[in-house]
């Protein structure tokens, strides 16, 4: 028997093109599964979505919730004292990666959602990973992130709220991987998140400190982040090119 495909579906628009694609190039022959991991910090428009993607892969997502640090960024950091460095963020091996892998089987075939423009990724990804299998549906089709946003659209789907703020994921409100024009973003959208993160930090001390002064190395609070320092954009890129009418073309097919 030939190993279960699993696709690890994120509620991000690229985790929701990428599973249904590979549902519909396999899932009346192999075995397939949908998961997600619920994290008690991102919107709660996330599981609008999920609800609505559900449909439109026409099988049910499984999802996962971690219990001892009840799926809460913000418990991971104050229990483990770490918000993010070199090694990642504490909060994606604990409420994610860890939730899928116990859940997993050692041979499931994993499906990543990795656009066009992040081949990279997928390089780091293969190099960590090496005898792991994988599907790579956007990669191998050319869609970009703009291709999937606008595929999701035009299926009739609700994007996630925090596309439509003007953000470029579905993560958590505040996700310790954004960098200084995003979290100036999260202060003026999400104060209250904000807040939250910024006393977090300071319980911890300089080593959860996540910006660097690129004058004298030294690093810097959310507190102490200037207003308006950092770029980001205020609306998502939706538009649709050759690659995605061409997958369209082949979900209509299935």
């Amino acid at each position: 028997m030939e190993p279960r495909i699993v696709s690890r579906f994120s509620c991000g628009a690229a985790s929701a093109v990428a599973t249904k694609l590979v549902l519909a190039e396999y899932g009346a022959t192999r075995e397939t599964a949908v998961i997600n991991a619920f994290i008690e910090q991102e919107h709660p428009d996330n599981r609008r979505f999920l609800t609505d993607c559900e449909q439109w892969f026409g099988v049910p997502v499984t999802v996962l919730r971690d219990t001892k640090y009840n799926a809460s960024t913000v418990e991971v950091f104050r229990r483990r004292m770490y918000m993010a460095g070199r090694t990642g963020a504490p909060c994606t091996k604990f409420l994610k990666r860890e939730l899928m892998d116990a859940w997993g089987k050692p041979d499931d075939v994993w499906v990543l959602g990795y656009t066009a423009e992040e081949g990279k990724r997928l390089d780091a990804f293969l190099d960590a990973n090496g005898s792991r299998r994988v599907l790579t549906p956007l990669i191998d089709r050319g869609l970009g992130k703009a291709d999937c946003l606008a595929m999701v659209e035009r299926a009739g789907i609700e994007l996630p709220a925090m596309y439509r703020l003007g953000y470029q994921n579905a993560n958590c409100i505040g996700c310790v991987k954004g960098g200084e024009g995003y979290w100036n973003k999260i202060r003026r959208d999400f104060p209250s998140q904000f807040e939250e993160l910024a006393t977090v930090q300071e319980l911890i001390g300089p080593s959860a400190y996540l910006f660097r002064d690129r004058k004298t190395g030294e690093r810097y609070s959310l507190r102490d982040l200037p207003p308006g320092k950092g770029r980001y954009q205020d609306e998502p890129d939706i538009e649709c090119g050759v690659m995605c009418e061409m997958a369209e073309r082949e979900l209509a097919a299935a």
